[in-house]
């Protein structure tokens, strides 16, 4: 079931009035009921995987408790999770690559192997609900929180539907006790949850869908085009991405807050960022701030040498890399981002001689209320030209490291970098060659840059006024509020494709 579904539109709605018509002893119960639905609209048989790591991570934490004086069992209980959790998710998406990538290997040497493959469909979300059970598992092996009595309450906590599929990946101390607690009806609130779902919307039908046209065009048949053709699909993609992925997670938190619940900011403005290391504050910050916790730390952070330090965040890098897709491509995305944040680390100057572990992880923390600590505040304010510049460089980097996440093979990915400038011949005429090829009028580009500037006009003011805009035309006159949200609205009728509804990009990780 499709957020930007007719399904979705009758679901929704439905399940809000019963929550809250219901006494409270009961709305776990309609959480967690509505949201294996939603999950089994996908796919009916997959729904056993969620609960087997549902059951195995709450069986699991019960005992790290029970043992809690016992280092040795502890250990042993964690491992087995580990095992368990991380062993569905290899099978499901990780076999048939390792599986393939082996046997190239071994070709290499002369040494003829037959590939195992499985012929399994990647169930929706497996990566985003493993991380978040491990992540709770985790937790509670090291103390900073109490394991859940209440299974119904734990399964609601895990696949809680408006995050289910494609996060953010929510931290057990955040979720769980909203799970529990007892929620009045907040008519700002919901108003509020309204309003970003509609952005949320905006974004997504608005942007990333009129655009996937495009990107798909030139990505799914990338020989056939050269030239800027190339430079404009990947530019395209650059902002399709965010826009989808950032709309579902504004659509996620906007639902949620229907229901008394507030879901983590996944993102914050990250194409303003002014170095690759506030980008990763910005972007997908459940991701990166899982990363950080649970492996980045682990694994030293920067307590220890240089060699190390740089170390842990490449390969830090490199799983993240792997988690978004079993595909060479998205490894070296990874990698390119951790040489990034290597090099930014030697060329930059520290401004303390002793770091604080909490406030100098390259994978940051960034919570809605406080981001300073995290990036060199007095480089990275939102004014003058050497800050501009910084932010154009650092989105022209990213916007070509996309090339390597979108595209299917690393031999296609060469392919671009090669021939993104093949054919100048002047400039007028490589920009219409791309155009032409591509199949956007001059005259629709100039309309939907429209829409594009509203993006980059909200994000911005976003990073100026440290508030989201969304909130400050809450608080404008009715006069001056109303004709944006029929604006909002006017747009999403004019620019979104019409037909079948599309999926959103990350529903593949």
């Amino acid at each position: 079931m499709l957020f930007n579904s007719w399904q979705f539109g009758v679901f929704l709605p439905v399940v809000f009035a019963l929550y809250w018509a219901l006494p409270h002893r009961f709305r776990w119960l309609i959480i967690l009921i509505s949201s294996y639905w939603f999950y089994m609209s996908w796919n009916v048989k997959y729904v056993v995987l969620i609960l087997f790591t549902t059951i195995i991570s709450y069986m699991a934490a019960l005992l790290i408790e029970r043992f809690h004086d016992n280092t040795r069992a502890k250990k042993f209980i964690l491992t087995i999770t580990l095992i368990s959790c991380l062993g569905v998710l290899f099978v499901f998406k990780y076999f048939n690559f390792f599986s393939e990538s082996l046997t190239k290997f071994f070709s290499l040497f002369a040494i003829q192997l037959h590939p195992m493959t499985l012929k399994l469909l990647l169930p929706v979300g497996i990566s985003f609900y493993t991380f978040q059970t491990l992540a709770y598992v985790i937790d509670v092996y090291r103390g900073t929180t109490k394991a859940e009595r209440h299974f119904g309450v734990y399964a609601a906590f895990i696949s809680f539907f408006p995050q289910l599929v494609a996060g953010p990946i929510e931290r057990t101390n955040n979720l769980l006790p909203q799970i529990k607690a007892h929620h009045e009806f907040n008519y700002e609130q919901a108003t509020y949850g309204m309003k970003l779902m509609t952005w949320g919307f905006f974004k997504k039908l608005c942007l990333a869908d009129v655009l996937a046209i495009y990107v798909d065009r030139v990505f799914n048949d990338v020989y056939s085009f050269r030239g800027f053709a190339l430079v404009l699909a990947t530019f395209f993609f650059t902002i399709q991405i965010y826009c989808d992925f950032s709309g579902y997670s504004d659509i996620a938190r906007g639902c949620a807050k229907l229901f008394g619940i507030d879901l983590m900011e996944n993102f914050r403005s990250p194409y303003f960022s002014a170095s690759i290391r506030e980008f990763w504050s910005r972007w997908h910050i459940s991701l990166s701030t899982w990363f950080r916790d649970y492996v980045y730390i682990p694994l030293g952070g920067n307590r220890c040498g240089k060699f190390r330090h740089n170390l842990n965040l490449m390969i830090t890098f490199v799983i993240s890399g792997l988690w978004h897709g079993a595909n060479w491509t998205f490894i070296i995305w990874g990698a390119v981002h951790g040489a990034a944040q290597i090099i930014e680390n030697i060329f930059t100057r520290k401004k303390h001689d002793e770091p604080n572990v909490r406030n100098s992880e390259a994978i940051h923390e960034l919570t809605p209320e406080n981001n300073e600590g995290f990036t060199h505040k007095k480089n990275n304010e939102p004014h003058g030209i050497i800050w501009l510049m910084r932010v154009l460089m650092t989105f022209t980097f990213c916007m070509f490291a996309w090339v390597f996440f979108r595209a299917q093979t690393l031999a296609e990915a060469i392919y671009v970098f090669k021939n993104m400038f093949a054919g100048f011949e002047g400039l007028e005429q490589y920009l219409r060659k791309a155009w032409k090829s591509i199949g956007m009028s001059w005259a629709y580009w100039y309309s939907f840059s429209i829409v594009i500037s509203t993006l980059a006009v909200f994000d911005f003011i976003a990073v100026i006024c440290k508030h989201d805009l969304i909130s400050i035309i809450s608080r404008q006159k009715l006069l001056i509020r109303w004709p944006v949200y029929l604006a909002l609205g006017l747009f999403i009728i004019l620019f979104s494709p019409k037909g079948v509804a599309t999926e959103f990009v990350y529903f593949q990780f």
